[in-house]
């Protein structure tokens, strides 16, 4: 069953594509299992078939479903899908990442964040096994050298780094 959070400050049919594209990742939706009609989730969830019909779009341009005209949509292979979220969410990690140094993060205390199993759980053993094998220190992670180098500090009278007067 979905749940959605009418507080969440995400528009529905975001929240719906997140739910059904985890559903399907996970393997709680199958390979080519048909997905509920949009009538009958609009119903289910008491929300307008629009928003379903947007959550669905969406999933399909992304390669999680595909739509057979007459008989509804499925969930499609994960093959292509894979590469290309894992892609997103490296990007993403990136990003991350170079935010936390450029604001000071010692790059040790995340190596130690992404490796320490009683902080990170069962289910970061990927992730800390990547990082044993030197991720951080990859291409796709930005260099701890580099920590705060873009960062300028704010002036501290009106005058200071500005115009003469």
């Amino acid at each position: 069953m979905i749940s959605l959070n009418y507080r969440d400050s995400r528009p529905i049919y975001e929240q719906l594509e997140e739910k059904l594209r985890r559903m399907i990742l996970s393997g709680a939706i199958g390979e080519g299992e048909r997905l509920p009609s949009v009538r009958e989730l609009a119903g289910q969830l008491a929300i307008n078939p629009n928003t379903i019909q947007r959550a669905y779009r969406e999933l399909e341009q992304n390669g999680f479903i595909y739509s057979v005209p007459g008989k509804g949509s499925f969930a499609g292979k994960l093959s292509g899908v894979d590469e290309g979220r894992r892609k997103e969410l490296r990007e993403k990690l990136t990003a991350i990442w170079t935010e936390l140094l450029q604001l000071g993060e010692d790059p040790e205390a995340l190596r130690a964040l992404l490796t320490d199993s009683a902080a990170c759980g069962a289910h970061c053993a990927p992730l800390q096994a990547a990082v044993g094998a030197g991720v951080p220190d990859g291409p796709n992670f930005p260099n701890p050298d580099t920590r705060g180098a873009s960062r300028t500090p704010p002036p501290t009278s009106p005058n200071e780094g500005g115009t003469p007067s």
